[in-house]
């Protein structure tokens, strides 16, 4: 091999190690972390420990595992759901049927990628108060359906949809809306697949939004628990350490279960 050739990979590839273990190292710490007592992860202890069964045992005593985890879990599923009905809509319909008043609506929404949720917080309280859903789920659900990213994905994605597909469903008789679902849907579902993994992970890491509406013991989620153990006078780190473990499971589950269909989705790929 051209020794040039061979120094370029040599840092390429060194490279990519030292940025793929800054990547993977809080998991292994986490993961590390839920097996010692507060004192070995506070001293920096790399290895495993032998507290695991304790610290376990602690979470489960201290939290309504069931409880907390089906609330995340409703939570992400109605929003992804709801958010990919709501946006794929918004995006085929931005990218098909185009005019003036269309492509002025679109940027109006692309516009709101740049307004802080710092800004919202207060006029969406203020809403959810009137409206009498503080402290329910249905606060968390609304805000996040109309997401201005997952649209302007669609209807980028939409673009490399074959317009051939819509013209010939148009000539054997098929509706709009029957394209869309017979057709459109089975065509770009790599790209739902992708939209997919990123709505539910971001619907199940959700922190700030939550913690403002939900304000029950009864009503909060995996993440709000694990940061109000994380909190206490006296945390202790191994049942934190446990905790944070439990809450990335779920979303670590979906990402690799559908890593291939992600890839595809986030490349363009239509089939």
């Amino acid at each position: 091999m051209n020794p040039l050739r061979l120094l370029r990979a040599t840092v390429v590839y060194g490279f990519l190690s030292v940025m793929a273990f800054l990547s993977v190292f809080p998991f292994l710490w986490m993961a590390v972390g839920a097996t010692n007592a507060t004192a070995d992860i506070i001293k920096g202890k790399v290895g495993f420990g032998d507290a695991l069964a304790t610290n376990v045992g602690s979470f489960f005593a201290q939290v309504h595992v069931g409880l907390v985890f089906w609330n995340s879990a409703k939570i992400a599923i109605l929003s992804t759901v709801f958010t990919l009905a709501v946006s794929s809509l918004a995006g085929y319909g931005f990218e098909i049927f185009r005019s003036p008043a269309k492509e002025r609506l679109y940027r109006a929404i692309l516009l709101t990628l740049m307004v802080p949720f710092a800004a919202l917080m207060i006029p969406l309280f203020m809403m959810m108060g009137k409206a009498g859903l503080i402290n329910t789920h249905l606060a968390v659900l609304l805000p996040t359906i109309g997401s201005a990213f997952i649209i302007f994905y669609f209807r980028q994605s939409t673009k490399a949809f074959p317009h051939e597909l819509r013209d010939a469903a148009r000539v054997d008789g098929l509706k709009e809306w029957q394209i869309f679902l017979l057709i459109y849907v089975p065509v770009m579902r790599s790209t739902y697949a992708a939209a997919f993994i990123i709505v539910f992970m971001t619907a199940w890491n959700s922190y700030l939004w939550p913690l403002i509406v939900l304000q029950s013991n009864e009503m909060k989620t995996i993440t709000l628990v694990v940061s109000s153990l994380a909190s206490a006078y006296y945390p202790d780190f191994g049942v934190v350490m446990v905790g944070a473990t439990l809450a990335t499971l779920p979303t670590l589950i979906v990402f690799f279960a559908m890593q291939r269909q992600f890839v595809e989705g986030m490349l363009g790929s239509v089939k």
